[in-house]
């Protein structure tokens, strides 16, 4: 009759060494491939690696876009005029509030004094023109900034984001958030514009 301790010591393991082996293997696979998948690009680490955000009294980075009429705006050929830039979307609440300000702004200074311009963030020319032009009624130039690289260069991490530039081009304020109203918008202004 065989006892307790002779069945035990007859029985065998319930998972083999090769079923441990193979579990360890899967394993090992399935975590190089999360580290694989998860990992940031090498340009996308170069890119956090030197992202900065423009500060006052530091020249503005210079950019070219296009408006959503097709024309090309380069900020350094505005030299020798204040200018207001703006980073927004249509899908973003306060930057559509804070639109007619905006308008606001750009009619009080007349149009050659002072020059409002409004970085739309990844978004088609179509809409843009449509919420701007046809919902708004904003005259100043709508400028697109399809590829967000413009508001990657300006450090933009939230909309809207306005910048108050001196004519020699410096940033003299920056306002993060919103919606800005006529007067915090006239006191920016009031920074970069000689009476």
């Amino acid at each position: 009759m065989a006892t307790m301790t002779d069945s035990a010591t007859n029985a065998k393991p319930a998972f083999s060494a090769s079923y441990w082996r193979g579990l360890m293997l899967v394993a090992l696979v399935l975590g190089v491939a999360w580290i694989n998948l998860t990992r940031l690009s090498q340009e996308a680490n170069a890119q956090n690696r030197t992202l900065y955000a423009p500060m006052t009294g530091f020249l503005a980075p210079d950019f070219t876009l296009s408006t959503t009429d097709g024309e090309q705006i380069r900020l350094s050929a505005l030299r020798d005029t204040p200018v207001v830039v703006n980073f927004w979307a249509t899908w973003c609440p306060p930057c559509r509030a804070e639109m007619p300000a905006l308008e606001r702004l750009w009619q009080q200074y007349d149009r050659g004094s002072l020059m409002v311009l409004g970085v739309d963030q990844g978004e088609s020319a179509q809409v843009v023109e449509q919420f701007g032009r046809a919902t708004v009624g904003t005259t100043f130039p709508l400028l697109l900034d399809s590829r967000l690289r413009v508001g990657a260069l300006y450090g933009v991490r939230a909309l809207p984001t306005t910048f108050f530039i001196d004519a020699q081009g410096r940033i003299q304020d920056i306002k993060i958030g919103g919606p800005l109203n006529i007067a915090t918008l006239l006191e920016g202004a009031a920074k970069i514009v000689d009476d």
